[in-house]
């Protein structure tokens, strides 16, 4: 009986020994987190899943339409371009991407994201904007612009900042949550005046300023960085007139789905949402689907740079847990196909 309660009791701290080891895994920092980052992107322009860390049953979408590990952006991306931004959060152990890949002789815009768990990727989802493909009003037309806004030149003069805030000028992790909601407030209740915006916040949809044609004004320093400089006037005089949340009363969209924030950098005061535009009964103007880079400075949302798609009808989106699928869609809100 003794040798019986010997065991169990070494089976029993050899197990609760496991376990706390589980547990005990250091988390994946702000340097780990970039390394992986980097490990897979150097992965998919290797066209090599096996470069990367890839935990079994990894989960990859490319535009909510999954991808298995050696297809899509695995065959097609060949360098990444020439603007390049990487933002990390540790404690949601996720990385993130936003920029310009090569494919080939092409170029689109992206934000990818991935999640890393226990030492290894687990997630990676792909936004990305081409020049052909279909924008606001449909596909693009022979001889025009690209439908989708597409400017690869335009976000590569004028990026998103890589910046480290200093800690004194930082928002807690839960003020940038809160702006950065309060922009979608104000979109679902058609009121610029809900969002913390600063006066002329600059909004870069696919690397083109929106509304077309309006002037970007450059990101300035958080109060008390080196080399902070005041806006120009042409900035200010801009501000006054064009920003961010301009014209939102007739903004067509009924309700902003979906909603997904994955990654708060706290050092750069950088946060990264992801969610559906679903439009108002009846309007044939499709669904758009989006990531959102938001950045922070004096407690108001400064810049916003993103890369979105319009998904077709059929498409199930976002295809990210906790939001399956349709996400939802009104009965007449997705026009008949013909």
């Amino acid at each position: 009986m003794q040798r019986f309660v010997r065991c169990a009791v070494v089976f029993s701290c050899a197990a609760t020994a496991g376990v706390a080891s589980t547990f005990a895994q250091p988390a994946c920092d702000r340097a780990c987190l970039r390394t992986m980052l980097d490990q897979y992107l150097s992965a998919v322009v290797k066209h090599d899943p096996a470069a990367a860390p890839l935990v079994l049953g990894f989960r990859q979408t490319e535009n909510a339409v999954n991808v298995r590990p050696g297809n899509g952006v695995w065959k097609t991306v060949t360098r990444l371009g020439g603007m390049q931004r990487r933002y990390v959060d540790p404690v949601s152990s996720h990385a993130a991407y936003y920029g310009i890949v090569q494919e080939g002789e092409d170029s689109a815009i992206v934000t990818v994201r991935i999640r890393v768990e226990g030492g290894k990727i687990s997630e990676a989802e792909w936004y990305l904007a081409r020049a052909n493909d279909p924008g606001l009003n449909g596909p693009r037309q022979p001889g025009r612009p690209p439908a989708n806004l597409f400017n690869p030149a335009y976000l590569t003069a004028n990026p998103p900042p890589a910046r480290v805030v200093a800690s004194t000028q930082r928002l807690p992790r839960e003020a940038l949550l809160a702006i950065t909601n309060s922009y979608f407030d104000a979109i679902t209740s058609h009121d610029g005046s809900v969002a913390l915006t600063h006066p002329g916040c600059g909004r870069v949809e696919n690397g083109s300023p929106t509304p077309p044609g309006r002037f970007l004004p450059p990101l300035p320093r958080p109060a008390g960085a080196a080399g902070a400089t005041p806006p120009a006037p042409a900035a200010q005089a801009a501000a006054t007139t064009n920003d961010c949340v301009g014209g939102l009363q007739n903004f067509n969209a009924s309700m902003v789905v979906a909603r997904r924030i994955p990654l708060v950098d706290e050092e750069a005061q950088a946060v990264l949402a992801m969610a559906v535009f679903i439009r108002r009964p009846g309007s044939p103007t499709p669904r758009n689907v989006f990531s959102e880079w938001f950045f922070i400075d004096e407690e108001k949302i400064r810049t916003i740079y993103t890369a979105m798609f319009y998904p077709p009808p059929e498409l199930a989106v976002p295809n990210w847990p906790p939001f399956e699928g349709h996400w939802p869609l009104p009965a007449g809100s997705v026009p008949p196909r013909e």
